[in-house]
């Protein structure tokens, strides 16, 4: 039976614990690093078999004591134990689960209307796999010579970051956005474990070693940046703030404020000033 996400996640949060985190003493070889399956099996006060099902997958549906058990045995808080906690109420039930339905990729009429009114500041739509769905004028304007539209395929930011070969030369920040995107993807997989969609894209992102090396679903990463560091191919080094609104469960509208970009050429403006232009 293939592994699902709590799993991982018990297999990996052992792996990350040493003996001395929990008050063994680090002697003796150890055949892998981490915490042995039975030593974190005695903390939690249940059988290393039944630790070893819940890590394969063939155990679904452990109690909210066991959960617990294994929270405190592990060393679990705040952000980290509540994923955790929801990781494990939806292992095997993914099928069942709120999302499990394909994401809505049209952008609705009234969210098309804010895009077109937004001008000239950049905004876009961004669906479940990061998939970018609707933008305005200004956002293609800014981002076509980062060539994230250089291809017909529909863009996605995760693609783009993580297999374009300019993406390295346009984020000054790569490593922080390659980890806040694939953040970002583990968490949309823990909110809609069974669509097809979005589990096919993120296998296909894990075949790529950069991605890969940031996969972990035990980890889904509280601080997100709120400014993009990019070294654009016409306005130079510019640091760009950007807020994110929820426009429905599947999609988010996104807005990179441009007009309060921080650019490092003396009265450069990337935003024309409404009030010279009307």
């Amino acid at each position: 039976m293939a592994r699902n996400g709590f799993a991982e996640f018990l297999i990996a949060r052992r792996a990350e614990l040493r003996p001395s985190d929990v008050g063994l003493p680090e002697g003796g070889r150890r055949r892998t690093p981490g915490l042995r399956r039975e030593e974190v099996a005695v903390r939690a006060g249940v059988s290393a078999d039944y630790l070893a099902r819940l890590e394969q997958g063939r155990d679904t549906n452990p109690s909210v004591a066991v959960i617990d058990a294994l929270a405190d045995a592990l060393l679990l808080r705040g952000g980290d134990r509540h994923h955790f906690s929801m990781l494990a109420l939806a292992s095997g039930n993914e099928s069942r689960c709120p999302g499990s339905e394909s994401a809505q990729e049209q952008v609705a009429e009234t969210i098309e209307t804010i895009l077109r009114a937004l001008h000239p500041t950049p905004a876009f739509v961004v669906g479940r796999r990061l998939n970018v769905l609707g933008w305005n004028q200004a956002w293609v304007d800014f981002v076509a010579p980062l060539g994230l539209l250089d291809h017909d395929e529909q863009p996605n930011l995760a693609w783009y970051t993580f297999l374009h070969p300019a993406a390295r030369r346009v984020f000054r920040n790569w490593d922080e956005a390659a980890d806040i995107f694939s953040a970002t993807l583990s968490r949309a997989k823990l909110r809609w474990p069974g669509d097809d969609s979005l589990l096919e894209t993120i296998d296909a992102l894990r075949r790529h070693p950069d991605f890969a090396q940031r996969w972990k679903p035990h980890r889904v990463g509280a601080h997100i940046s709120r400014t993009l560091h990019l070294d654009h191919p016409v306005h130079g080094p510019v640091d760009v703030p950007f807020e994110t609104l929820e426009a429905d469960r599947d999609q988010n509208l996104i807005v990179w404020l441009a007009d309060r970009a921080s650019t490092h050429a003396p009265g450069l403006r990337l935003v024309p000033n409404r009030a010279v232009n009307e």
